[in-house]
């Protein structure tokens, strides 16, 4: 039984779901919380730690739909996420993709006979398309319609984590970060599947009534999650704009094309990211999980932080460069830099895995993102704290459960065909013999 006075660990407390789960506790009146993480908060293996991510409320029905409005207005009356929402609009738009374009009108069919007519605009053509983005009116858009969305926008994700992470620590909540804060392996008692803890990669044992497996894409390479995850990454990459340029799309909504890609307004400083949309890619290799008793092959993360002269695939820069040609033109000579990769874990079915785990007494595994989770970051925790409570709702319980069964239902968690393989692409690993020597030290100091 968990109590207000309960040693609770939570792993990967400094990514997304992990540091939301920490300060739900913490609200409640938890009192003994510690976050374990490689890095600080916001983790610079998490997600989330990225310039910024898009937030919009037009699937209104479903679960992405009614956890969309939920944290749409969390974001709006929360006093510690308001400040990084940017609710500028959306343009959600296609052309030759037929399904998104039937996708699209439904969405906005259900959105007028729900009697939210008011926060969407279907666009039927590129007249339409510029008087809600005059930004596009160099862009190669004709044929191009879809749907604007009023409640929608973006949010300042590496800030809103890093808020965060402050108020964590303003709420008395514990953490251990480097090599004592890494996870090796779960510490069990004499039956083999109560938990009491976990040990680090520097033997750092952390006693614990309840362990909480919040880790993002690490999650199948760190607990043996029975092939009911698959880690996968995306591109992107920044241009630099003048003061002028960046005066001029102030305020702009974002822009999502599925055939294509997505982008932000710039930041005051003239940053502006770009993102190709495709089905991602894996990175197939061998590891051993905790709880496996043989080496897996599955799709393993290549962390940017301990590798950062990665970049991303030449095909993937080709990809970004074609958003930036498509829609501003005029910036198709400007250098594309800071280009990386980052990674998530999706399910199999597209929900989160958020459950106790059967084969233990006191693990809770929370992770399964499936690209939906970051503008979730003021909710997802509470649901988490409800899991804890018994408060989650047997219709949540049941959509979240452990499911390895999942995965003979479904092959995606995404729309679109399965993805490629990152070691079959070329251009994007640049080994640093330094950063590698130490990136060999913290995957033996693991084993």
């Amino acid at each position: 039984m968990i109590t207000k006075e309960s040693k609770i660990l939570v792993v990967g407390g400094a990514g997304t779901m992990g540091s939301s789960t920490a300060l739900h506790l913490a609200r409640r009146g938890y009192k003994d919380i510690r976050i374990l993480d490689m890095f600080q908060p916001p983790s610079a293996n998490s997600a989330g730690n990225d310039m910024n991510k898009l937030i919009s409320t037009q699937y209104i029905d479903g679960i992405w739909g009614r956890l969309a409005l939920e944290t749409w207005d969390a974001w709006k009356s929360d006093e510690l996420f308001t400040p990084f929402l940017h609710p500028v609009g959306r343009l959600d738009l296609a052309k030759k993709d037929k399904r998104r374009v039937a996708s699209l009108k439904r969405q906005y069919d259900l959105n007028v006979s729900a009697g939210k007519g008011d926060n969407v605009e279907w666009l039927h053509n590129k007249e339409d398309i510029l008087k809600k983005g005059a930004y596009l009116e160099d862009g190669e858009i004709e044929g191009w319609q879809g749907m604007w969305i009023r409640d929608a926008g973006w949010v300042a994700a590496r800030d809103a984590l890093t808020a965060v992470g402050a108020e964590l620590r303003r709420l008395g909540v514990k953490s251990a970060f480097g090599t004592s804060g890494t996870f090796k392996s779960l510490l069990l008692g004499t039956d083999g599947t109560t938990v009491l803890g976990v040990k680090a990669v520097d033997g750092k044992e952390w006693p614990a009534d309840l362990v909480i497996m919040a880790t993002g894409a690490w999650s199948p390479t760190l607990i043996d999650l029975e092939d009911q995850c698959i880690s996968k990454c995306w591109q992107f990459g920044h241009i630099r704009l003048s003061a002028e340029e960046v005066d001029k799309l102030k305020g702009t909504p974002t822009l999502y094309n599925s055939e294509l890609g997505f982008f932000m307004e710039p930041s005051p400083e003239g940053i502006m990211k770009f993102v190709n949309e495709f089905e991602g890619y894996t990175r197939m290799a061998t590891c051993r999980p905790f709880g496996a008793k043989t080496d897996i092959t599955m799709s393993v993360p290549r962390s940017h932080a301990l590798n950062p002269t990665d970049t991303i695939p030449e095909e993937g820069e080709r990809a970004i460069k074609d958003v930036i040609n498509t829609c501003f033109p005029q910036f198709s000579n400007k250098l594309l830099f800071d280009k990386a990769i980052c990674w998530c874990t999706d399910s199999y079915d597209g929900n989160w895995l958020l459950c106790d785990d059967p084969r233990y007494n006191g693990l809770i595994l929370a992770t399964g993102d499936c690209g939906h989770t970051f503008k979730m970051l003021p909710i997802v925790g509470k649901y988490v704290a409800d899991l804890i409570e018994g408060r989650l709702s047997r219709e949540d319980r049941d959509r979240w459960r452990w499911r390895p069964e999942g995965k003979k239902a479904a092959e995606t968690g995404r729309e679109g065909p399965q993805p490629e393989d990152l070691n079959d692409k070329k251009g994007w690993r640049h080994d640093d013999p330094a950063v590698s020597e130490l990136a060999s030290r913290t995957r033996a100091a693991r084993l």
